[in-house]
């Protein structure tokens, strides 16, 4: 009987491991579909709302050249494909899309749209998550002290600090930094990306002159993102101790330190998660005002000039980028919880 049943689990368990596999990859198939069909939605929606909003590329162009009339206007039309229907004009740049080509810019220099996205693209990625590695660094210990010193005097002056921070409109923040650091102690620059010996400084020298331009960026964003997150954190992680577990965790006789940053953390950590996933779209969008006031060449002061001058292509092409990165923030984020929570991640292997 011994040898039986030792031969049926030797013979079931390879059927089990591979259903769960199959089962896994049919699961992320299907999100992936969904994906896809969501990123359709978005990127038609955008289209729509973006023709039917009043102004377009020929009126920046004419309006304000005198000698342009309605000949003009209407070479324009034609040349950019202005004239044809919506669902015509729609349908070529999906069919482009698929080829990954953005099309060109219909501003002055008619470069490609992709090519102008990705000279910009390292420069606010990598500022955002300098920040954001910065704001969680930051953010997490601060909220988890402020739980477990629930109405403490640390708790209230954490609450002060960030709740001043969460007040300050990020522009206001940004001309103070610049009035204090750059034109009163003249410590950092306030302006660009480099200073003007650049190509004339080492390897090291670039570093820091690079790092100096962007510190008071990062110190924008970093403020602006760590009054939420902390207060975010502080709020799981006060729900979190009051669970069964947690008291029963105490009554084991487990030290605080292991209750507080082993069992209630990892559970706090899933709305934050979420928190984070739906952060990443603002990349570009969170980027708009810092960019302009620095006078950074990134993605987000692109996208303000393509919404000035409604240069449609640009407009879609940084559209479809923040779409693509929600979608990812959202695919990201069900990675992340599995990492967080084992739970979740069995329930994925056994479903």
């Amino acid at each position: 009987m011994a040898d039986k049943n030792r031969i049926t689990m030797t013979t079931t368990s390879p059927v089990y491991i591979t259903a769960n596999t199959v089962n896994l990859a049919i699961k992320t198939v299907k999100k992936l579909l969904w994906m896809l069909v969501v990123l359709l939605g978005i990127t038609l929606i955008s289209f729509l709302v973006i023709h039917l909003a009043p102004g377009s590329p020929t009126d920046m162009e004419t309006t304000l050249n005198p000698l342009a009339g309605a000949a003009a206007r209407q070479r324009l039309e034609d040349l950019y494909g202005l004239n044809r229907p919506l669902y015509v004009q729609y349908a070529d740049w999906l069919f482009r899309l698929l080829h990954l080509d953005f099309g060109n810019s219909m501003s002055a220099d008619a470069r490609p749209v992709l090519t102008k996205i990705l000279e910009r693209l390292p420069l606010t990625v990598s500022m955002n998550l300098i920040s954001l590695l910065l704001t969680l660094i930051l953010a997490i210990p601060a909220g988890v002290i402020s739980a477990v010193k629930q109405n403490s005097p640390l708790d209230r002056g954490i609450t002060l600090l960030v709740f001043l921070g969460f007040a300050m409109p990020s522009f206001w923040l940004a001309l103070l930094l610049m009035l204090f650091f750059g034109i009163e102690l003249q410590w950092l620059p306030i302006s660009g990306i480099m200073s003007m010996n650049y190509a004339q400084l080492d390897a090291w020298g670039k570093f820091c002159d690079l790092a100096a331009h962007l510190t008071l960026p990062i110190l924008v964003y970093t403020v602006g993102g760590l009054a939420g997150m902390s207060r975010y954190m502080r709020a799981c992680m006060l729900g979190a101790l009051r669970q069964d577990y947690i008291l029963t965790a105490r009554a084991k006789g487990l030290s605080t330190r292991a209750v507080v940053w082993r069992h209630a953390l990892r559970n706090a950590l899933l709305p934050v998660i979420t928190l984070l996933g739906l952060s990443v779209p603002g990349l570009i969008g969170g980027s708009v005002i810092i960019e302009s006031i620095f006078a950074l060449p990134g993605l987000g002061q692109l996208f303000y000039a393509a919404v000035m001058a409604r240069d449609y292509t640009m407009i879609m092409g940084n559209l479809v980028l923040g779409a693509v990165l929600t979608l990812a923030g959202n695919l990201l984020a069900d990675i992340c919880y599995g990492l967080a929570d084992p739970r979740i991640r069995t329930a994925g292997e056994t479903a």
